[in-house]
C-alpha cells in the first residue's frame, strides 16, 4: 500500500513536471514555428527537390484543381480551409514544399529565385513578369543616374580639396584645423558589425581532440561581446580570404545614432593601416609618384569632405546639401573598399562583375542612406549575382532580401531577439549542453552565432552550399518557421555537440572551432537536422 502511494506520488510529480515543461515550451517557442506541419512525403516524396521537369510543368499548368492528397494539406483538422492558404496558391505551396525538403535544381535557380525572393509572384504570366522587369529596369536606371550625378560632385570636391591641401603642404603651410578635425572624424565614424577576439596561444593549452587546430580566419563576434577597452582593430589573416579588412567597416549618415564617439586612440590605429589603402582603389582615385604626394593621398583617403575652405567649393554644389555630400562620400568610400575584397577568389568576380556589384550596392545605399552601407552587405549580394547574372534582377532581389536581413544590422534590433531565442531553444531542447555553456564562462549569450545570423551563414559555407541553405531559409517561413535560421544555428551546434562537450569548450574555444570548420560542414546533413528540430518543436506544440 505504501509502495503504491509512493509510486503514485512520484508519477504525479513527474507528470506535473512534464506539464510544466510543455507549458514552458509553448510559452517560449510557440511563436518560433508554424503549427501546421507540412510533411515531406505527401502528396509525394519531396526529398528530390524542385526539378526542371516539375518547374516546367508548373509553368504550363498552374490552374488545375488540386489533387485530393494536396488539398488535404491545406485543410486544418476540422476540415476548414486554413486562413493562410487558398485554392489558388496550392501549387505554390507544393513547390515551396519541394524546395524546403530538397532544394532547387541548379539549372533552374536563375528562374526560380526571383519567385522565392518576391521579385515575381507565383502564378504570374510572362506578360506580367515582363512589365515588372521593365519597371524595375527603369527604376534602377533612374537611381543609377541620381547617385552617379552626386558622385561626380563628390569626386570634384575631393579633387579640389586635394589640390588645395597639397599646395599648402608643398609651401610648408599647415593644414587648417577644421580639415584635421574632419580627418579625425572619418577615422571614428563606423557601424562596426564585426570585432576581433584574440585567439589563445596554441602552445598555452592542449588542442581539443576531434578538431583541427590550424586557424583559417580571424574570429569575429559582435562588438557587444568584447569590452570597450579590449576592442582592437586588426587585419584579417589574408587579404585573399574575401573578407573586408576591419578598418573598412560601414558608414552611415553623419547624424546616425550609431556613430562612434571620438576616440584619439582609434585615429592612431587607422593611420597605421594606411599601407592597405595604397593597395586598394577607393573613391579617391589615382596614385601619385612623389613621396610627399603619397603621404598626402594617405591622408586624403581618410578625409571626410564636409567642410573644405570656401574657395574649394564649386558652384555646382548648390543642387546638394553638404550633409548629403558628406554621407554619400563616406558610403562610396566604404563600398569601394569592400567591393574590391568581395570573394576575389571566386571565378565569377571579374573586374566587370565587380563593377556591377558596386553599381547595385551604390544604388541600394542611395535609396537607404538612413542606414547606409554596412559591412556584410556585399556578402549578401554576391551569391545573388552569381546565380541571377543580371544586374537589374540582382538589384531587385537584393532589395527584397534586405527587407528581412537589414533587421540583423545594427539599426535593426533583430540580433538580440535571435540570441534570446537561441537561449530558449537550447535550454529546453538540450539542457546538458546549456549547462556546459553556463559553467564554462557562461556563453549562453550566443555571441558566437553573430556572424551566422548577420549573413545567413554565408561565410560558414562553400558557395554551392550557400545556394542550398539560402533557398531553404527563404521558403521555410511558409512551410515550417519564419525563424529557420535559429534551427540552422541549433543544428550546427547539435551536430558538433559531442566535440563541444567532450572538450569542455569555453567561449573562445567554440568560436575558434567554428571558424576553423568554415566551409567544411556537411550542409545536407545540417539541413536535415535543422528540419528535424523544427518538427520536434512543432510536435511539442501539438501535444497539448
Amino acid at each position: 500500500m505504501v509502495e503504491t502511494r509512493v509510486d503514485g506520488s512520484l508519477s504525479a510529480v513527474f507528470g506535473l513536471a512534464y506539464c510544466r515543461h510543455l507549458s514552458t515550451v509553448r510559452t517560449h517557442l510557440s511563436a518560433l514555428v508554424n503549427h501546421n506541419i507540412v510533411p515531406p512525403d505527401r502528396p509525394c516524396e519531396a526529398s528530390g527537390g524542385l526539378s526542371k521537369e516539375v518547374w516546367s510543368k508548373y509553368q504550363k499548368d498552374c490552374k488545375v484543381a488540386p489533387e485530393p492528397e494536396l488539398y488535404a494539406l491545406i485543410l486544418g483538422r476540422s476540415g476548414q480551409l486554413l486562413p493562410r492558404w487558398n485554392c489558388s496558391n496550392y501549387k505554390e505551396l507544393e513547390l515551396l514544399r519541394l524546395v524546403y525538403y530538397g532544394g532547387v535544381q541548379h539549372e533552374i535557380r536563375k528562374e526560380v529565385w526571383p519567385f522565392l525572393l518576391g521579385h515575381y509572384k507565383f502564378g504570374m504570366g510572362k506578360k506580367d513578369m515582363s512589365q515588372i522587369d521593365v519597371k524595375i529596369s527603369e527604376r534602377y536606371q533612374q537611381v543609377m543616374r541620381e547617385w552617379k550625378a552626386c558622385e561626380v560632385i563628390v569626386k570634384q570636391r575631393e579633387k579640389e580639396m586635394q589640390s588645395a591641401i597639397f599646395a599648402k603642404l608643398s609651401s610648408g603651410s599647415s593644414i587648417d584645423s577644421h580639415v584635421l578635425r574632419l580627418v579625425h572624424r572619418d577615422s571614428t565614424l563606423s557601424n562596426e558589425v564585426f570585432m576581433s577576439v584574440d585567439e589563445p596561444d596554441p602552445g598555452s593549452q592542449e588542442t581539443p581532440s576531434g578538431w583541427d587546430s590550424t586557424p583559417t580566419m580571424t574570429t569575429l563576434v559582435p562588438p557587444a561581446a568584447v569590452p570597450q577597452e579590449e576592442r582592437p582593430l586588426v587585419e584579417f589573416d589574408s587579404p585573399d580570404s574575401g573578407l573586408p579588412s576591419s578598418r573598412n567597416y560601414s558608414v552611415t549618415s553623419a547624424h546616425s545614432q550609431n556613430l562612434s564617439s571620438i576616440d584619439d586612440g582609434q585615429s592612431t590605429e587607422e593611420e597605421g593601416a594606411g599601407g592597405e589603402d595604397a593597395r586598394t582603389p577607393g573613391v579617391l582615385g589615382g596614385r601619385q609618384d612623389s613621396l610627399s604626394e603619397d603621404r598626402l593621398c594617405s591622408q586624403l583617403d581618410k578625409l571626410v569632405t564636409s567642410g573644405a575652405a570656401a574657395d574649394a567649393v564649386s558652384p555646382s554644389l548648390s543642387s546638394y546639401t553638404i550633409e548629403l555630400l558628406d554621407t554619400v562620400a563616406l558610403n562610396l568610400h566604404r563600398i569601394d573598399k569592400d567591393v574590391q575584397r568581395c570573394d576575389r577568389n571566386y571565378y565569377y568576380f571579374t573586374a566587370a562583375n565587380l563593377e556591377k556589384l558596386r553599381n547595385i550596392m551604390c544604388s541600394y545605399v542611395w535609396e537607404h542612406l538612413e542606414m547606409g552601407y554596412v559591412q556584410g552587405m556585399c556578402d549578401l549580394l554576391a551569391p545573388l549575382m552569381v546565380i541571377l547574372d543580371d544586374e537589374c534582377l540582382a538589384y531587385s532581389c537584393f532589395t527584397q532580401l534586405m527587407k528581412r536581413m537589414s533587421q540583423n544590422f545594427p539599426n535593426g534590433g533583430a540580433m538580440d531577439t535571435h540570441f534570446a531565442n537561441m537561449r530558449s531553444l537550447i535550454q529546453i531542447l538540450d539542457s546538458e549542453l546549456f549547462e556546459l555553456m553556463q559553467q564554462n564562462g557562461d556563453y549562453t549569450h550566443f555571441y558566437f552565432c553573430y556572424r551566422w545570423f548577420l549573413l545567413d551563414f554565408k561565410r560558414e559555407l562553400l558557395y554551392e552550399d550557400v545556394f542550398a541553405v539560402w533557398e531553404v531559409i527563404w521558403v521555410a517561413s511558409r512551410i515550417s518557421s519564419r525563424h529557420f535560421v535559429l534551427f540552422l544555428a541549433l543544428a550546427l551546434v547539435t551536430v558538433y555537440r559531442e566535440i563541444i562537450i567532450d572538450n569542455n569548450m569555453d567561449f573562445t574555444d567554440i568560436i575558434k572551432f567554428f571558424n576553423e570548420m568554415a566551409e567544411r560542414h556537411d550542409v545536407q546533413h545540417i539541413l536535415k537536422v535543422a528540419r528535424e528540430l523544427v518538427h520536434k518543436v512543432q510536435s511539442l506544440m501539438d501535444n497539448k
